[in-house]
């Protein structure tokens, strides 16, 4: 899967990402691999989606979709922005929104993180979306990330620090995830 981090502190947000691909038990890394980053930009917003190699593509076609709007700049225009989303999927993208009958939503299938101007956010695949104070992860990798995130929070004095240790735990023990990393950083509005 992957190992995608986010990170605040001081006036500056950092994410980061592995770069390795994988289909089963194959592995792509990023020496064969021309567009290895799981970063992508959307106007000024950083977002490193988890999950199906597919989303990728989805993602740069359906977020510049004039009908999706997306604006990722608060917590609930970002909501707003993927229940535009959502039917822009299914109708085009043919996208199964069935996951486990126990959902109470259709499932967008999309878990992501996030940095712009206005922090580091999380979305995930029945539409949530939280704002993160510190750092977050998502992907395989994440349990190692969120570890060293937390241990070197208070140590380290920016956000691009933090957000590669914790990128860099993920990629040396999920296997799943590998170096070398991408990163961007954005500075923080109001600080």
């Amino acid at each position: 899967m992957s190992t995608i981090v986010v990170a605040r502190k001081g006036n500056t947000a950092c994410i980061a990402a592995d770069t390795l691909t994988t289909f089963g038990e194959i592995r792509l890394g990023s020496d064969l691999d021309v567009n290895h980053s799981k970063i992508q930009t959307f106007g000024k917003t950083h977002i490193g989606i988890v999950g199906s190699a597919a989303h990728t593509l989805v993602a740069e076609r359906a977020f510049n979709d004039k009908d999706v709007k997306a604006d990722f700049s608060t917590r609930d225009s970002t909501f707003d922005t993927l229940i535009r989303l959502h039917p822009v999927l299914k109708e085009r993208y043919f996208l199964n929104a069935k996951d486990a009958e126990e959902d109470p939503y259709e499932t967008s299938q999309i878990d992501a993180v996030f940095i712009n101007k206005t922090g580091i956010f999380g979305m995930y695949s029945l539409r949530e979306v939280y704002e993160y104070n510190q750092y977050w992860a998502v992907g395989s990798g994440a349990c190692y990330a969120l570890g060293a995130m937390h241990a070197v929070y208070a140590k380290h004095k920016s956000a691009k620090d933090i957000a590669i240790a914790g990128a860099t735990a993920g990629a040396e023990f999920d296997t799943s995830s590998h170096l070398p990393l991408t990163f961007k950083t954005v500075k923080l509005s109001g600080s």
